[in-house]
Parts: C-alpha cells; structure tokens; sequence
C-alpha cells in the first residue's frame, strides 16, 4: 500500500488519519503561512466541473481529505488505505491538538446559536481551548465581494491560527481560498454542517449509516424535497469516479 496522495477528478487527495491530519494543519501553521483544508465528495466534483471559482480554491488547497465512500473507494483502487474523513470528523481531533500547543481557534459562518452552543460544547471537551470569537455572517453573504470584507477584517484581528469555516459547500471553499490569500497565519478548515452537529441545531446520521458510507440516504430522507436533485447528480458522476480509479491502478 501507498501512503502518498492519489488522483480524483484532478485533485490531490490525501490518505491521512484524523490524528494525522491534525498534527499535520498545526505543524503547518506554525510556518506562518495561511492555506485551505478540504473534504472532497461526489457532490464537490458535480461542482467542480462547472464552477471555476470552486476548481480554482481546489487546485490552491494545502489538504484535500477524502468524504464519502466513492472517494474511498477510488483511492483503495488505487493502492492507497484510508478512511472517510468528513469536515464534521475533524473538529475535535483539531481542537485537541489546538488545545495542546495553544493554538487559538474562531468560528465562522452558520448562526450565531449554533456557533455559541457548539463554542461551548468545544471549550468544554477541550478546557484548555481558546476560542479566539465567533462570526455569523449576513445570510446569503457573497464571499467574493467586498460583502464579505467585514469577516475577513475579524479573522485578521482576532488572534486565531485556525480558522473552522462553515458556509457550504462551493461557498466555504472559495471563501477559505480567499482568506488564505488575504489573511497571514491561519489554517482555514471546511466544515460543512459541524458546527450545527455540535451545538445539536441538527442531527448527523446514526454511526451505523456514517460506518456503511450511508450518511447521504439519511439525510436524503429528512430532506427529499432540497437533496433529491444533488444526489441524482452525485449518481450520475459516480461511475466515472469509479472508472477513473481503476485507469490509475
């Protein structure tokens, strides 16, 4: 087996542990450096094929983990051993190590509920955290105009070496892609729903269904209506990924 990256949809896909990959992130912060961490899923390559903004975020991130079992898939057929590791997996394990090397943390995005519920959930996992703020963006924010000025004004003043983004998905990435270009220092990791995870403002799958690779038909199920359409789209591109592992075998 390989321990190097391997190839999906043109993106470098690592094959590190959680605990890996949080050593790794704070080791790099330390350069002084900013950089983007992603979680690649089929969702993520529907987008990357026709949002530029999104391929160009992807092709300047330091850390691109694999989310969702077909990624998996394509990196075993591949040679590579590695395990699903979502954006969600990676808050604890990072404030751990934050938390051991005094690395201070903010939380953007989502609401301002979620964010304070799920700050409190980490400053109590982890006693010797420091939450350097929180920031709720204005809903619908565009991350790519001077909207989004204000944010990337309380990230440069706050003091945070990490940053955990939690907009969605292209939107967090292009707005980590920007940041790491605007801000010096800090690590901008995209998180998806886990900061609303945290504060319990919603509920993740059941271990058993993120185990099996299912996480996508639990969600599915409580919102037909909204995800219907994506995963139909996520269906679609899946054999290619699929084939594409194979080809590089």
């Amino acid at each position: 087996m390989h321990s190097d990256p391997f190839l999906v949809e043109g993106v470098n896909v690592e094959t590190l542990s959680l605990g890996d990959a949080s050593s790794r992130v704070c080791e790099e912060v330390g350069s002084g450096k900013s950089f983007s961490v992603f979680t690649l899923n089929l969702d993520h390559i529907v987008k990357l094929r026709c949002n530029k903004a999104f391929r160009a975020a992807y092709d300047r991130a330091r850390i691109v983990l694999a989310d969702g079992f077909p990624i998996v898939l394509a990196g075993r057929l591949q040679g590579r051993h590695l395990s699903r590791t979502t954006g969600a997996d990676l808050i604890e394990p990072l404030c751990a190590e934050a938390s051991r090397r005094g690395l201070p943390v903010l939380l953007f995005g989502s609401t301002f509920d979620s964010l304070a519920g799920s700050a409190r959930h980490l400053k109590k996992d982890h006693p010797g955290l420091t939450i350097a703020g929180v920031y709720s963006p204005p809903h619908g924010i565009d991350v790519l105009s001077g909207e989004a000025n204000e944010g990337i004004e309380f990230i440069k003043s706050s003091g945070a070496k990490i940053c955990f983004v939690a907009l969605g998905a292209p939107k967090q990435e292009i707005f980590a892609d920007r940041c790491a270009q605007e801000v010096e220092g800090v690590s901008f990791i995209c998180i998806g729903a886990g900061l609303d995870f945290l504060a319990g403002h919603q509920r993740r799958a059941p271990k058993v269904f993120q185990t099996l690779g299912c996480e996508w038909l639990w969600r599915m199920a409580l919102n037909p209506r909204r995800l219907a359409r994506r995963y139909l789209e996520c269906l679609y591109v899946f054999p290619g990924v699929l084939l594409g592992g194979l080809a590089r075998r």
